[in-house]
């Protein structure tokens, strides 16, 4: 294995595997898996796994998320095992926010997070993996889960930029006795070094692998965790469980210049506001040069225009230059609604399997599913979620997202695996990577690295690197907020190509591997 160092590296040579995550032991989990005959399936399965250990703000078990397959024979399916909102078999009474407020303190403002049972949605990341193992895997699951097993027994360092998320979330994580007991040290936190350990998680693991717990779903797990939610405020309910279903939707598929671009279809957004922000571009013609004022100006235009359309819940205009998924009435029948923590995946096999996953746990709820160690979510409990206010969908809706994994297939070369993190930002930051991969021709290390922009509906966000003078021009139609250093807030895009060229984000922890 080599190239699963931090950041962002380059390679070579075709017939070798390619991963690309937010943390090293992602990775490694998804690199020792090929290297021991498994495919990208298999792999980016292992590697969502490890990422519930090792980056435990971002995404869980009890979380949910989309896998976007291209398969070496051509079959191309998006796995849908977000959240659902819960309450099955309850009384109408019964389907009131029970929430914990916990106050989050960011750098510039507090802000105050619902957590606690009552926020929790139906996890479905758990049933997703072992989904997609059953569907297209090859390995024994097993040897796919073995490695998140042993980080769980050995104990992983979370390392500096998972730390950092865990401090801004720490009145979550150290909520009950049980996250304070595993992710503190004499009434501290963590360091970056500390090894966590997760003794509960290992022995469920062990259990899942061997075939005796099929998911949170089996007769016994669901019954205790419908009597832990119910006394605890909770509205997650055995029926819950037992009625999740993961979903098999047919991609996405837009085009832009020539290219070709398959991602994550209605009842989700996050890609259709992609695609008619590329449309928009494309509309206007050739695009200004890199970096330049005129370029942030024409990025920012439509950057406001699909940000409207997000926070104001209304469809996206029909355009018969869009293809016809983004006419889907879902779209306009969906609330808008991302989650915040958001983590990535990309892996290529030397088949030529293709898989691009993009997993959440929200922003955390602070409790424990049993005595199984999963963290559960509190999707349920963000307000920007669920803008018609809490608990106003009835229980089984899949609930909406802004996560796009996201696969290229340019008129020319090669394709290109790619996803982010980072909740709205997600479609500023694709939107952007695939501009500089079809209008500039950049390079794919190049194309993550590049300076980033964002429209939050009141300021560009602007960050550090862009030409004074382009940045003196777009002050000059928008109100600008420029960063002094680069952020996860602008996503965390990590990419790979089947001949080996691969990036790792390092705005949010991006690491690689090269498998021969």
């Amino acid at each position: 294995m080599s190239g699963s160092g931090r950041g962002v590296g380059g390679g070579s040579g075709h017939g070798v595997g390619v991963v690309a995550a937010g943390h090293p032991r992602t990775v490694e989990a998804a690199a020792e898996v090929l290297g021991t005959g498994g495919n990208a399936y298999d792999a980016v399965v292992a590697a969502g796994f490890a990422a519930a250990v090792v980056e435990p703000c971002l995404t869980s078990l009890a979380g949910g998320g989309f896998l976007l397959a291209r398969t070496a024979a051509g079959e191309e399916v998006v796995f849908d095992f977000f959240v659902d909102t819960p309450g099955a078999g309850r009384g109408p009474s019964a389907l009131e926010p029970h929430f914990t407020p916990v106050t989050v303190r960011f750098r510039g403002a507090d802000q105050i997070f619902n957590v606690g049972s009552g926020s929790i949605a139906v996890p479905g990341a758990l049933a997703g993996y072992l989904h997609v193992h059953r569907r297209l895997g090859r390995l024994d699951l097993d040897a796919v889960i073995a490695p998140a097993r042993r980080m769980c027994e050995q104990g992983v360092a979370l390392g500096p930029d998972q730390l950092a998320v865990l401090h801004l979330l720490e009145p979550v994580f150290t909520l009950t006795e049980e996250g304070r007991q595993r992710y503190t040290r004499r009434g501290a936190l963590v360091g970056p070094d500390d090894p966590v350990v997760n003794e509960p998680m290992a022995a469920l693991l062990t259990e899942v692998g061997a075939g005796r717990v099929t998911g949170f779903a089996d007769p016994g797990l669901a019954r205790h965790l419908d009597v832990q939610m119910s006394s605890n405020g909770g509205l997650l309910t055995a029926e819950d469980l037992q009625r999740y279903t993961v979903l098999e939707r047919e991609p996405l598929v837009f085009g832009y210049r020539g290219a070709r671009v398959l991602s994550n279809p209605p009842p989700s957004f996050g890609a259709s506001l992609v695609a008619y922000a590329l449309a928009q571009l494309e509309r206007g013609g050739p695009l200004p040069p890199a970096g330049s004022g005129s370029r942030l100006v024409a990025l920012l235009d439509v950057l406001d225009e699909i940000t409207h359309l997000h926070t104001s819940g209304g469809a996206l205009p029909s355009d018969a230059s869009l293809d016809t998924a983004l006419a889907d009435p879902a779209v306009a029948e969906s609330a808008l609604r991302s989650s915040r923590g958001t983590t990535h995946v990309s892996v290529v096999d030397a088949e030529g399997n293709l898989a691009s996953m993009t997993t959440s746990n929200g922003s955390c709820s602070g409790i424990f599913l049993g005595d199984t160690g999963v963290m559960a979510n509190n999707i349920m409990g963000e307000a920007d979620l669920h803008p018609a206010g809490f608990h106003v969908e009835p229980p089984g809706q899949r609930v909406g997202s802004m996560m796009a994994p996201s696969i290229l297939l340019p008129a020319q070369g090669e394709p290109v695996v790619l996803g982010s993190g980072g909740s709205e930002r997600i479609r500023s930051a694709i939107a952007q990577v695939l501009v500089h991969l079809i209008d500039d021709r950049f390079g794919l290390s190049a194309a993550v690295q590049a300076p980033r922009v964002h429209w939050d509906g009141h300021l560009a966000q602007v960050e550090p690197g862009f030409d004074r003078a382009a940045v003196d021009q777009l002050r000059g139609v928008r109100a600008t907020n420029e960063w002094s250093v680069r952020d996860l807030y602008f996503g965390g895009v990590h990419a790979v190509t089947p001949s080996g060229e691969r990036a790792g984000d390092p705005r949010r922890g991006g690491s690689t591997a090269l498998v021969p």
